[in-house]
């Protein structure tokens, strides 16, 4: 039985939560053991909001061990692995904390605020020799894990160029957001997940170009676009906005076109357009990519499988492109060259 702790009750730990209760009720042999949160609230079931509906329903808590500390947890718990959702400036200092302690650990993303924390994960779990991944979800998706076959497979030729965007109104459940030391604002807590799509979809690009702007007063970047340069010419862009207020609420959809046809998803659908035969919408499992995610990382620890689908390295890239993207964007746009 895979004993699990979880570690931060907002909307993303709760989401979690409700998804280890359905793989335990469809017979995976895991047990979600302890939950922890600094915030009692939080511990009695008083949650916040997010960005995606992702059925939240109704869980009584108290089945659970509680802790406010994540110390106490682990000093008291038997645990295997540990699943963090905490705001992003506290992801390096308790996963570390928790590869140390001999647990394995999937932390939420963005990986962590920088590259030199990353690689202090990373350094923390080849020392404990334990498994580390990244929630970047968005490779569980079955929006984007249909577009990763058909980019693959080359079932209507190269990719030539792509668009991807992601963007809704200014997240008002935690203060933590909108604060650049904390958060790294929308750059890194939302348009990372386009970033690592892209990185994901056609590798690194040599250099990225952005253009973006501060709008909530002590933000980091809130509205930002991205062009990624490829050897091969491809012309590839991605954008994200969380200043859209008003009713407009959250979307997030991507056009890739290829030599032979085009892909689109947008408002949940996904569109495959042959140039020279009738388009059509392929048949995609209804199920959110938080539960596929999850269900990858249990079934990797269960069946003793190295963890592939996101490695902490590929993580640590896709932050190493964010990093780029700051960069140029604080020089108004300047090409800016990607660590390999």
């Amino acid at each position: 039985m895979l004993k699990i702790g979880l570690i931060g009750l907002g909307f993303m730990g709760r989401t979690h939560l409700e998804i280890y209760e359905r793989l335990q009720k469809e017979g995976l042999p895991i047990q979600l053991v302890a939950i922890c949160d600094s915030n009692e609230e939080s511990l009695n079931g008083i949650s916040s909001g997010g960005n995606i509906e992702a059925g939240i329903s109704e869980i009584n808590l108290d089945r659970y061990h509680k802790y406010t500390s994540v110390e106490h947890m682990l000093a008291q718990e038997n645990l295997d692995a540990v699943d963090i959702t905490l705001p992003t400036f506290l992801h390096k200092d308790i996963t570390v904390s928790c590869l140390n302690h001999g647990l394995h650990v999937l932390c939420e993303k963005p990986m962590a605020l920088n590259e030199m924390e990353c690689k202090e994960m990373i350094s923390a779990a080849e020392a404990a020799q334990k498994q580390l991944m990244i929630g970047q979800c968005l490779r569980f998706w079955p929006a984007y894990v249909y577009l990763k076959e058909m980019v693959e497979s080359k079932t209507y030729g190269e990719a030539i160029s792509a668009y991807f965007f992601r963007g809704g109104g200014t997240p008002n459940w935690s203060a933590w957001l909108t604060q650049n030391e904390k958060s790294r604002g929308a750059m890194v807590d939302m348009h990372v997940h386009d970033t690592d799509m892209i990185h994901w979809l056609f590798g690194k690009p040599e250099q990225v170009s952005s253009q973006a702007r501060h709008v909530i007063a002590g933000s980091g970047y809130d509205v930002v676009s991205t062009h990624y340069q490829y050897t091969d010419g491809k012309v590839i862009n991605a954008q994200a906005d969380w200043t859209l207020q008003g009713d407009y609420g959250f979307d997030m959809n991507y056009r890739v076109n290829f030599e032979r046809g085009n892909i689109i998803f947008q408002n949940g659908i996904v569109k495959v357009n042959p140039n020279e035969e009738k388009g059509f919408v392929p048949e995609l499992s209804e199920k959110i990519g938080y539960y596929f995610q999850l269900k990858y990382f249990v079934d990797a620890l269960i069946d003793n499988k190295q963890i592939a689908q996101v490695t902490p390295e590929s993580a640590m890239g896709s932050m190493q492109i964010i990093e780029a993207e700051i960069q140029s964007a604080n020089q108004q746009g300047k090409w800016v060259e990607v660590k390999d």
